[in-house]
């Protein structure tokens, strides 16, 4: 919210009128909650301010709260406070790796209402993977007992590059078969077809209702998405925000004024590609990337060449919680090799919180990261600096996944579009 929260004000003192999706911000940021606060905030008048709410109460987006405090010195009845009713619908999330993924169902507010993990190989390929995902979400819905028409939007995390205009993954050096593919279109059918829904498409335009069959499908990278939802509920005051995500490869996800930073066409963040001059064949078919000789993938096949039976990520992460000496030496080493990207990376985005998560994010990888950064970083970028591991662990992505669709389908000029759609 803390990207989106001002532009009301903005457009508010360039002598626009505000909209109902406007006032719709100011309630749900919580900068104006009562019909006065509204009034006060735009200059809009009772009137107009009564009829503009009077849309969100009719689409079922806003109610009426506790009375709050009396604003007049002379008394008189309490301010009836405004809420954003977040019962209204529910967002299916989903969160995919290498290996496995993730799915739920979502409150608005980002309560986790019903959630199933499993095997999900991404070297399926995508009409496999979607087709069964689309099944884990209709079960799910009935898990959580909500009916396929609550569901207002679909969010989904995956590990690749994400043109975010077409929602397609653009050469993703870990997702054979994916390049280019229509992931809204497939993720729509399939959830349709085990909804039994007669149609959902993959399609972001707007109109997009409850009772409405073309339910927007939202992708983006599982970096980026990470990052949004650790910062959105534990850092929302932190206006730079860093998570580096290391499994099977390594990527980073960054969240600058609120908002996701994902570069002009979705490659930002792609640090496990960094050449740091080792001889290490990448997957992505080039020598020497930090992914190459740092990532989970990287230090299981080490283990694996020292007859450790261990073959991605996932298998490093178990050998790492059972206290597998040698794996926790080569996770310490990989800390140390992607600390030293990362004084690059804090130098010159000077975050306030650089977390770190995925299957190598414990203590001796830490530990290594650490030991780099503050040897190679100036003072000056990390004097401010919290290096920390998730708060939220494997369902950091389904909250972001989640957050994004909310914050997609309730941007003002979205609900106006709605709005209309509906009616109202």
């Amino acid at each position: 919210m803390a990207g989106t929260a001002g532009r009301a004000a903005k457009a508010m003192r360039a002598g626009h009128q505000a909209s109902a999706g406007e006032l719709l911000e100011l309630v749900r940021s919580g900068r104006a909650t009562t019909r006065g606060a509204l009034q006060q905030a735009t200059g809009l008048s009772r009137a107009t301010v009564g009829q503009r709410l009077d849309r969100l109460f009719r689409a079922g987006w806003l109610r009426e709260g506790a009375g709050g405090p009396v604003d007049s010195p002379q008394g008189g009845r309490p301010s009836i406070t405004l809420e954003f009713d977040d019962e209204h619908a529910v967002v299916l999330a989903a969160d995919l790796d290498t290996r496995h993924g993730r799915a739920a169902v979502v409150s608005l507010s980002g309560e986790i209402q019903a959630e199933h993990h499993g095997s999900l190989r991404i070297e399926d390929g995508p009409d496999a993977v979607l087709g069964e995902l689309g099944r884990w979400f209709a079960e799910l819905l009935e898990k959580a007992g909500q009916r396929a028409d609550a569901v207002c939007g679909i969010g989904i995390a995956v590990p690749g590059p994400v043109d975010t205009d077409t929602g397609k993954v653009v050469q993703p050096p870990i997702m054979p078969g994916w390049d280019g593919y229509d992931i809204r279109g497939r993720l729509g059918r399939a959830f349709a077809e085990h909804a039994g829904i007669e149609s959902a498409g993959g399609a972001t335009g707007a109109g997009v209702t409850r009772s409405d069959a073309r339910i927007p499908v939202l992708v983006d990278n599982d970096a980026n998405l990470m990052a949004y939802g650790e910062q959105r509920t534990g850092y929302p005051d932190c206006s730079a925000f860093a998570l580096v995500k290391v499994s099977t490869g390594i990527g980073a996800g960054m969240v600058v004024g609120g908002s996701i930073y994902r570069g002009v066409d979705g490659g930002a963040g792609d640090i496990g590609h960094i050449r740091v001059g080792a001889d290490a064949l990448c997957r992505c078919g080039s020598y020497g990337c930090l992914a190459a000789v740092a990532s989970g993938g990287a230090v299981a096949r080490r283990l694996a060449e020292s007859g450790v039976p261990a073959t991605s990520g996932s298998d490093v992460r178990d050998l790492l919680t059972a206290g597998h000496p040698e794996a926790m030496a080569l996770a310490r080493e990989a800390g140390r090799q992607v600390g030293d990207v990362l004084a690059t990376v804090v130098t010159l985005l000077n975050p306030g919180v650089l977390m770190i998560a995925g299957d190598l994010a414990g203590t001796p990888f830490l530990t290594g990261v650490r030991e780099l950064l503050y040897q190679r970083a100036l003072p000056r970028s990390t004097a401010h600096l919290d290096v920390v591991t998730s708060r939220l662990g494997e369902r950091a992505g389904l909250v972001g996944a989640g957050a994004l669709v909310v914050e997609y389908l309730y941007a003002p000029e979205r609900v106006e579009e709605r709005l209309a759609a509906l009616g109202v």
